[in-house]
Protein backbone atom coordinates (compact mmCIF):
# COMPACT_ATOMS: atom_id res chain seq x y z
CA UNK A 1 0.00 0.00 0.00
CA UNK A 2 1.24 3.29 -0.89
CA UNK A 3 1.53 6.16 1.56
CA UNK A 4 -0.96 8.95 1.90
CA UNK A 5 1.96 11.05 2.36
CA UNK A 6 5.61 11.59 3.33
CA UNK A 7 5.01 11.26 7.24
CA UNK A 8 3.12 7.98 6.73
CA UNK A 9 6.86 6.29 5.03
CA UNK A 10 7.93 3.67 7.25
CA UNK A 11 11.36 1.21 5.51
CA UNK A 12 11.06 -1.88 5.95
CA UNK A 13 13.26 -3.56 8.77
CA UNK A 14 16.87 -4.68 8.20
CA UNK A 15 17.44 -8.46 8.60
CA UNK A 16 20.62 -9.14 10.19
CA UNK A 17 21.73 -12.68 10.30
CA UNK A 18 21.78 -14.25 13.93
CA UNK A 19 19.57 -11.44 15.25
CA UNK A 20 15.72 -11.48 16.12
CA UNK A 21 13.49 -8.85 14.62
CA UNK A 22 11.53 -6.97 17.61
CA UNK A 23 7.65 -9.24 16.63
CA UNK A 24 6.35 -5.53 14.99
CA UNK A 25 9.11 -5.32 12.00
CA UNK A 26 8.63 -8.87 11.80
CA UNK A 27 4.99 -8.61 11.03
CA UNK A 28 5.54 -5.57 8.80
CA UNK A 29 8.37 -7.27 6.81
CA UNK A 30 5.97 -10.63 6.88
CA UNK A 31 3.08 -8.42 5.54
CA UNK A 32 5.36 -6.24 2.45
CA UNK A 33 6.39 -9.45 1.64
CA UNK A 34 2.99 -10.81 1.28
CA UNK A 35 1.66 -7.84 -0.17
CA UNK A 36 4.54 -8.09 -2.90
CA UNK A 37 3.97 -11.75 -3.86
CA UNK A 38 0.62 -10.96 -4.41
CA UNK A 39 1.44 -8.26 -6.51
CA UNK A 40 3.77 -10.07 -8.68
CA UNK A 41 1.43 -12.99 -8.96
CA UNK A 42 -1.00 -11.03 -9.98
CA UNK A 43 1.19 -8.76 -12.73
CA UNK A 44 -0.37 -9.72 -15.88
CA UNK A 45 -0.85 -7.88 -19.58
CA UNK A 46 -3.62 -7.86 -21.73
CA UNK A 47 -2.12 -10.74 -24.00
CA UNK A 48 -2.43 -12.58 -20.36
CA UNK A 49 1.56 -13.14 -20.05
CA UNK A 50 3.57 -11.33 -17.04
CA UNK A 51 3.67 -7.78 -17.21
CA UNK A 52 6.81 -6.06 -19.05
CA UNK A 53 8.20 -2.90 -17.82
CA UNK A 54 6.69 0.07 -19.39
CA UNK A 55 9.89 2.39 -18.87
CA UNK A 56 12.39 2.87 -16.54
CA UNK A 57 13.65 6.66 -17.99
CA UNK A 58 11.43 8.41 -17.34
CA UNK A 59 10.49 5.95 -14.60
CA UNK A 60 6.73 5.44 -15.09
CA UNK A 61 4.05 3.69 -13.45
CA UNK A 62 1.57 4.61 -10.26
CA UNK A 63 4.14 3.43 -8.13
CA UNK A 64 7.16 4.57 -9.97
CA UNK A 65 8.05 1.29 -10.52
CA UNK A 66 8.80 1.11 -14.08
CA UNK A 67 5.96 -1.12 -14.82
CA UNK A 68 2.05 -0.23 -14.81
CA UNK A 69 0.99 -2.03 -11.69
CA UNK A 70 -1.82 -1.33 -10.55
CA UNK A 71 -4.14 -1.66 -6.59
CA UNK A 72 -7.14 -0.54 -5.34
CA UNK A 73 -5.63 2.79 -4.67
CA UNK A 74 -4.90 3.77 -8.06
CA UNK A 75 -7.90 5.66 -8.60
CA UNK A 76 -6.98 6.74 -11.92
CA UNK A 77 -5.92 2.87 -13.21
CA UNK A 78 -2.78 4.19 -14.90
CA UNK A 79 -2.71 0.52 -16.48
CA UNK A 80 -2.07 1.50 -20.48
CA UNK A 81 1.51 1.49 -21.45
CA UNK A 82 1.78 4.14 -24.18
CA UNK A 83 4.30 5.52 -26.49
CA UNK A 84 3.59 9.68 -26.16
CA UNK A 85 3.19 11.78 -29.65
CA UNK A 86 3.25 15.34 -29.55
CA UNK A 87 -0.09 15.90 -30.88
CA UNK A 88 -1.05 13.65 -27.67
CA UNK A 89 0.85 15.44 -25.37
CA UNK A 90 -1.23 18.71 -27.02
CA UNK A 91 -4.64 16.87 -26.57
CA UNK A 92 -4.31 15.86 -22.80
CA UNK A 93 -2.97 19.53 -22.26
CA UNK A 94 -6.25 20.80 -24.02
CA UNK A 95 -8.45 18.46 -21.76
CA UNK A 96 -6.50 19.91 -18.14
CA UNK A 97 -3.88 17.24 -17.95
CA UNK A 98 -0.71 18.86 -18.87
CA UNK A 99 1.80 15.80 -18.80
CA UNK A 100 5.04 17.85 -20.30
CA UNK A 101 5.57 19.89 -17.32
CA UNK A 102 7.91 18.46 -14.74
CA UNK A 103 6.22 17.91 -11.25
CA UNK A 104 8.93 17.56 -8.97
CA UNK A 105 6.48 16.96 -6.28
CA UNK A 106 4.85 13.65 -8.24
CA UNK A 107 8.40 12.44 -9.54
CA UNK A 108 7.27 13.44 -12.29
CA UNK A 109 10.46 14.63 -15.06
CA UNK A 110 7.32 15.95 -17.42
CA UNK A 111 7.10 13.78 -21.07
CA UNK A 112 8.71 14.10 -24.39
CA UNK A 113 7.24 12.72 -27.59
CA UNK A 114 8.81 9.26 -27.90
CA UNK A 115 8.70 8.88 -23.96
CA UNK A 116 6.78 5.65 -22.79
CA UNK A 117 3.98 6.52 -20.11
CA UNK A 118 1.31 4.57 -17.90
CA UNK A 119 -1.70 5.99 -18.84
CA UNK A 120 -4.48 6.69 -16.84
CA UNK A 121 -6.81 4.21 -18.81
CA UNK A 122 -9.86 6.34 -18.93
CA UNK A 123 -7.61 9.16 -20.82
CA UNK A 124 -6.52 6.67 -23.46
CA UNK A 125 -10.26 5.43 -24.15
CA UNK A 126 -11.29 9.54 -24.56
CA UNK A 127 -8.32 10.00 -26.45
CA UNK A 128 -9.07 6.80 -29.04
CA UNK A 129 -12.24 8.25 -29.18
CA UNK A 130 -11.34 11.79 -30.16
CA UNK A 131 -8.81 9.96 -32.73
CA UNK A 132 -5.81 11.03 -30.62
CA UNK A 133 -4.75 8.14 -29.38
CA UNK A 134 -0.99 7.32 -28.76
CA UNK A 135 0.02 3.58 -29.59
CA UNK A 136 0.38 1.02 -26.72
CA UNK A 137 2.94 -1.49 -25.89
CA UNK A 138 0.36 -4.73 -25.34
CA UNK A 139 3.08 -6.43 -23.15
CA UNK A 140 3.41 -4.11 -20.61
CA UNK A 141 -0.21 -2.92 -20.78
CA UNK A 142 -1.40 -4.58 -17.48
CA UNK A 143 -5.19 -6.76 -17.76
CA UNK A 144 -7.19 -4.46 -16.37
CA UNK A 145 -6.82 -2.07 -18.78
CA UNK A 146 -9.57 -4.50 -20.17
CA UNK A 147 -12.09 -3.51 -17.85
CA UNK A 148 -12.34 0.21 -19.65
CA UNK A 149 -11.16 -0.45 -23.29
CA UNK A 150 -11.57 -3.39 -25.47
CA UNK A 151 -9.11 -5.19 -26.77
CA UNK A 152 -9.83 -5.02 -30.43
CA UNK A 153 -9.52 -1.10 -29.76
CA UNK A 154 -5.92 -1.65 -28.19
CA UNK A 155 -4.48 -4.28 -31.10
CA UNK A 156 -5.03 -1.10 -33.59
CA UNK A 157 -2.86 0.90 -31.55
CA UNK A 158 -0.53 -1.75 -30.99
CA UNK A 159 3.07 -0.52 -31.48
CA UNK A 160 4.50 -2.02 -34.04
CA UNK A 161 7.28 -4.26 -33.44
Amino acid sequence: MQPKNAGDYRPLPVIQPGKAMPYSDNALWLQSLHSVTLFLIMAINVLGTPLQPCSTDPMTGYFRDGCCNTDETDRGSHVICAEVTKEFLEYSRQRGNDLSTPRPEFRFPGLVPGNRWCLCALRWKEAFDAGMAPYVVLESTHVNALKYVDIRQLMEYRLPA
